[in-house]
């Protein structure tokens, strides 16, 4: 992959001015329509401007669901998220043009090559002209895809897929980027792709709210961890913190501590 720049030396200023804390989630309960019991059950979380935010849980445990409440995908029911001071239930424009989303299903047309996914979601966000060409040059250099954008994104491997993926979410620069199992299914080229393009992200201050079943991953990546099961939070702490219970191990490893977490976790 080659050099891109950094948000920095383009004039970007990541953290604002409260770098002490960038996402503020507080008390967020959701229920789907006809279910029995809530998917989020007053989830309050905080994490700091600029830090790799890991947010993990089995399946159904509410992960997506908070994902999709902080984008706004889903209406807020209870509760509400600041993201470096303002809030999503009153300013949600403003919260949304801060933040880039790349969601576990792919989001973007495969009858269209990967450049003209790339020009139509750049469209989308507002950028024309130099500007969309100077955001897609620098996506694409992220991800790696400049020797396969020309070609139909529906004939992608997997791999390029999940990186075509990241590029459109990347196009507006955000402050805050959320990425939901972004290298689920994929070879190992690609794997490394992203997970060198996630911390050349991490280098440039972005913050990033990260969400996998691959442990290695998030112990290698993340500074904070919060683990959640059946909406609610059971720990919520810097990553040494949590491995610091690990004693015993010869290597500390955030797998151990989750499953015990998750096991002790009673049935709802």
């Amino acid at each position: 992959m080659r050099k891109v720049p950094s948000l920095q030396q383009i004039g970007t200023t990541i953290c604002g001015d409260n770098a002490d804390e960038v996402i503020r989630i507080e008390q967020i309960s959701h229920t789907y329509a006809g279910a029995t019991s809530m998917a989020l059950d007053h989830v309050t979380l905080n994490i700091a401007c600029g830090s790799f935010f890991g947010l993990l849980g089995p399946n159904g445990a509410g992960k997506t669901t908070l994902i999709s409440l902080m984008t706004g995908i889903l209406p807020l029911q209870c509760g509400d998220v600041h993201i470096l001071g303002r809030t999503l239930s009153q300013e949600r424009d403003s919260v949304l043009a801060l933040t880039g989303l790349v969601p576990q299903d792919y989001a973007f047309y495969p009858r269209l090559t990967g450049q003209e996914n790339l020009r139509f979601f750049a469209g989308i966000n507002g950028f024309h002209g130099p500007k969309a060409a100077e955001r897609m040059e620098r996506a694409i250099a992220i991800c790696g895809l400049e020797q396969h954008i020309h070609r139909l994104a529906g004939a992608y491997s997997g791999g390029l897929k999940r990186r075509l993926n990241l590029a459109i979410g990347l196009l507006n620069e955000p402050r805050v980027l959320y990425l939901d199992e972004p290298t689920v299914g994929i070879d190992a080229r690609s794997r490394r792709f992203i997970l060198d393009a996630i911390k050349t992200l991490k280098a440039d201050g972005t913050t990033v709210i990260y969400t996998s079943h691959y442990m290695e991953e998030v112990q290698q990546l993340c500074d904070t961890v919060a683990i959640i099961d059946h909406g609610r939070v059971l720990a919520h702490k810097p990553m040494c913190e949590l491995l610091q219970s690990e004693t015993h191990a010869i290597a500390p490893a955030l797998e151990n501590v989750y499953l015990q977490l998750i096991e002790e976790e009673p049935l709802s």
